[in-house]
C-alpha cells in the first residue's frame, strides 16, 4: 500500500514539473529597439499573438548595435531591428537563420521653431545637416551605435565628414536613447535626427517642430530574424519562429497598419523591404 502510495504520489510530481516546466518555456525573448517599445508598437502586438499563441514575449529594448550584440550572445531568440546592413551581416556571419522584411517608416529631423540653421523645408537631409555644421548650431546625436545613430552616421559621411561624428561643441552626444536624446534637443534648442514612430509619440516636444522629411536617404525598414539554433542550442525556434510567421502574416501584417498614435499610422507592414 505505502509503495503504491508513493507511486502515485511521484507520478504527481513527475506531471506538476512537467506543466511548471512548459508554463515556463512558454516564451520568447525579443531584441529589439526603442523605437518598436517606445512608440506603443508592441504594447499593442503582443497581447494579439500571445492570445493566438498562449507565447508571451518578452521584450529587450535597446539600440540596435546593443541588441544585436545580446542576439549574438544567445541572449534572446529573435532579433528586430532596424539597420539592413547590420541585420544581413548577421545573418551572413551565422547567427541569424533568415532576415525577413515587417515594416517601415522614416527618419525626421527635427529642430527648433527658429531654425537658426534655415533647414526648413529641405531638399535633402544631408544639405540639412551640411547646412546645420555650416552654422554651428546646436545637434544633438544618440551616439549610442543605435539604429539611428548608424544612420546619422552615414549622412554626416554622405556630407564629407569620415568619421560619420563632427567636432566642435555645436555637436552634443547623449550616448543615450532617443527619448532622452529628444529630451536634451529640446531643452537646448538643438536639432536631432529621429524615428518618426518617436517623435509622434514623444510629449516633451517643447519648442522643438519637424524640419526635415521626405527624403528617400530617411527611409528606414525593420528586420525580423531567428536567432540560430545551430549556433546557439537553447534558443526557443519553434515559438520564435511562429512569432515571426505572425508579424509576416496577414494577420500580423494588419495589426502593424492599424496601429496608431493621434490618427497617425507610426508603421507601414511591409514583407518586402
Amino acid at each position: 500500500m505505502k509503495r503504491f502510495v508513493w507511486m502515485v504520489l511521484a507520478s504527481l510530481l513527475s506531471t506538476a514539473t512537467a506543466v511548471t516546466t512548459a508554463t515556463a518555456n512558454e516564451y520568447i525573448t525579443v531584441a529589439s529597439t526603442t523605437s518598436t517599445a517606445n512608440s506603443g508598437l508592441f504594447d499593442d502586438l503582443l497581447p494579439q499573438f500571445t492570445q493566438k499563441t498562449g507565447v508571451e514575449v518578452r521584450v529587450v529594448a535597446v539600440g540596435t548595435g546593443q541588441a544585436l550584440k545580446i542576439a549574438r550572445n544567445g541572449d534572446a531568440d529573435v532579433l528586430f531591428v532596424h539597420h539592413r546592413p547590420s541585420e544581413e551581416a548577421f545573418v551572413a556571419e551565422g547567427y541569424g537563420v533568415k532576415r525577413y522584411g515587417v515594416m517601415y517608416n522614416d527618419f525626421v529631423i527635427v529642430g527648433p521653431k527658429a531654425d537658426p540653421a534655415h533647414v526648413g523645408g529641405c531638399a535633402s537631409a544631408t544639405d540639412a545637416l551640411s547646412k546645420i555644421s555650416t552654422s554651428q548650431s546646436v545637434f544633438v546625436s544618440r551616439g549610442d551605435d543605435s539604429g539611428t545613430n548608424k544612420r546619422e552616421k552615414s549622412l554626416w559621411k554622405a556630407t564629407g565628414v569620415q568619421s560619420g561624428e563632427p567636432t566642435g561643441s555645436w555637436y552634443r552626444s547623449t550616448g543615450s536613447g532617443m527619448g532622452a536624446t529628444l529630451n536634451t534637443a529640446a531643452g537646448s534648442g538643438g536639432y536631432a535626427l529621429s524615428d518618426r514612430g518617436t517623435w509622434i509619440s514623444f510629449k516633451n516636444k517643447q519648442d522643438l517642430t519637424l524640419v526635415c522629411e521626405g527624403d528617400p536617404a530617411l527611409f528606414n525598414p525593420y528586420g525580423v530574424m531567428l536567432v540560430n539554433p545551430a549556433k546557439h542550442p537553447h534558443v526557443k525556434a519553434k515559438d520564435g519562429q511562429a512569432f515571426i510567421d505572425w508579424l509576416i502574416s496577414a494577420e500580423g501584417q494588419a495589426a502593424i497598419g492599424n496601429f496608431k498614435l493621434e490618427g497617425e499610422t507610426l508603421f507601414t507592414p511591409s514583407t518586402s523591404n
